[in-house]
């Protein structure tokens, strides 16, 4: 049975407050997805604020992404026992408490704490509202709805840096879990209000406690170990190791239980739909090329360029405005369109942008630099909502939820595999290109004898000139190994066309659910 048709109130009673409705299911999406970037600028602050080092006050990321990691998959088994509608606002609910905790948390590991605690309660937003969205429409505008779910969750990374810079640049960092309340309390108050009548089918479903056991275990290690890796110098560390193992280890006796268990934690006879396979494949390499984008370039840019937070935030927000913009309209047509079309030309669009990206230069305008993000822009209005059409394409409406939950999980794990291997990869990278810009140097180099001239007469000594040439030299290889990276993604997200060609043509934007 269908969320909708669960419901003894028709689609139609829903019609005056169905943009309301859908303006706070967005929001809860944008909050929950926006404090996993948010806080990601503002950890030196916090941390000086709070008296510990950097290195310290990673955990702060760590722990929600951990502590989000495990909750994500639990949510299909607890909108099953509970209910769509009522399991999606107490989770936002418990956010909203566990943000405003956050925001007065007096210590790091008091800090820590709660970042767990906000992570593990918004398992359920994200799933949530995607399913209710898509339950609130009509089948011809099912469409609208995806491309309403998409828009939000493909800005909410974007807006993140921005909203965290800002606000640790000009005001006090616990004011990035503090805006989460007001927001948070509409979510919640307009969803129940307009929903709770529209609630879905309850079942006393035991729980997989060693299901869930083995998921807290490999889940968890995997992702403190992608968090942690690039600190802790990856495997020449002994406690990268241990946890790789755990996982590992974890992982596959995870997946032979539930292969086994009636009830299990998550559904993986949905992986018997070639589109649900296909399509979450695709959409996981996609996000984790765009994902890694847009940690590496803001990181780069206030590294080596001189940006602040904010104006690095800066050269990515028109991106998210092109989105939104195109978003409507792309989630009106893709219902009469194969939507397979949509994410090659998504595809194609995000290879251009990346290929445009590889020919950044050091010295570049600020407009030189937005401008391949306002091509990507294009791009993400039309990623999430043709790739959610082809992996939901025949999944009965009693298993969105959980096929929503398990898409998202993987989706989020796919993220962390991309930012802990582009941080890497872009470090060691630019030691390469370093020691090869070092071998090509030489004292006799007259290029170089006449720069250390130049400086010197400005006033510079010896050693301080030589020290402003390696700077600018550790720029130049940072500067390439973005450069490589960039070429990298353009390729990878051509070849991930294939992939999609894989899948079968979607009936609709969300065939099962148009049956309803």
């Amino acid at each position: 049975m269908s969320a909708a048709a669960a419901s003894p109130a028709p689609a139609a009673d829903l019609n005056g407050a169905r943009g309301l409705i859908a303006t706070a299911l967005a929001l809860g999406t944008f909050m929950q997805v926006l404090d996993t970037t948010i806080a990601n600028v503002s950890i030196p602050t916090i941390a000086g604020n709070l008296g510990v080092s950097s290195d310290q006050g990673t955990w702060v990321i760590t722990s929600f992404a951990v502590a989000n990691g495990i909750s994500v998959p639990l949510t299909g088994w607890l909108m099953q026992r509970y209910g769509v509608v009522r399991t999606f606002v107490v989770s936002v609910l418990l956010f909203t408490i566990a943000s405003f905790l956050c925001g007065i948390a007096w210590s790091l590991p008091s800090l820590i704490a709660f970042r767990v605690l906000q992570g593990a309660v918004s398992g359920p937003m994200i799933p949530g509202s995607q399913a209710l969205l898509i339950s609130i429409f009509p089948p011809h505008k099912k469409g609208a709805a995806l491309a309403v779910w998409s828009m939000t969750t493909l800005v909410a990374p974007i807006c993140g840096p921005i909203l965290g810079g800002y606000i640790s640049d000009n005001y006090s960092w616990p004011w990035i879990f503090l805006i989460n309340v007001p927001v948070g309390l509409f979510c919640a108050f307009v969803c129940w209000q307009g929903m709770k009548h529209r609630e879905t089918p309850m079942r006393k479903l035991p729980i997989d406690s060693i299901g869930l056991a083995l998921l807290v275990v490999w889940v968890g290690s995997l992702q403190i170990m992608l968090d942690k890796g690039k600190d802790e110098d990856w495997f020449a560390s002994t406690f990268i190791v241990v946890l790789a193992v755990v996982a590992l280890v974890g992982f596959i006796a995870f997946m032979i239980w539930e292969l086994g268990e009636k009830h299990p934690i998550i559904d993986l006879s949905l992986f018997r739909n070639r589109n649900f396979a296909i399509g979450t494949l695709a959409l996981c390499l996609g996000y984790a090329i765009f994902f890694g984008a847009v940690v590496l370039q803001p990181l780069w840019m206030q590294t080596w360029l001189g940006y602040n937070a904010t104006w690095a935030g800066f050269v990515a927000a028109p991106s998210g405005v092109v989105a939104v913009l195109l978003s409507p309209l792309i989630g009106k047509n893709i219902g009469k369109f194969d939507a397979r079309l949509f994410a090659t030309a998504a595809f194609v669009v995000f290879a251009i942008s990346y290929f445009m990206r590889a020919g950044y230069t050091a010295d570049a305008s600020f407009g030189a630099y937005v401008m391949p993000l306002l091509v990507q822009g294009i791009g993400m209005s039309m990623f999430f909502v043709s790739m959610l059409a082809i992996l939901l394409d025949g999944v009965p409406d009693a298993q969105v939820p959980a096929a929503s939950g398990l898409s998202n999980f993987l989706r989020i794990t796919a993220g962390s595999f991309s930012t802990s291997i582009v941080t890497t990869f872009w470090d060691r990278h630019a030691a390469l290109h370093q020691t090869r810009l070092a071998e090509a140097s030489s004292v006799y180099d007259p290029s170089l004898t006449q720069a250390l001239g130049t400086l010197q007469a400005g006033g510079l000594s010896e050693p301080q000139a030589l020290g402003a040439l390696t700077h600018v030299l550790g720029g130049q290889a940072y500067l390439m190994s973005a450069l490589d990276f960039f070429w990298i993604c353009g390729w990878l997200c051509l070849i991930s066309i294939v992939f999609v060609w894989m899948a079968r043509r979607p009936h609709g934007p969300v065939h099962a659910a148009a049956a309803d």
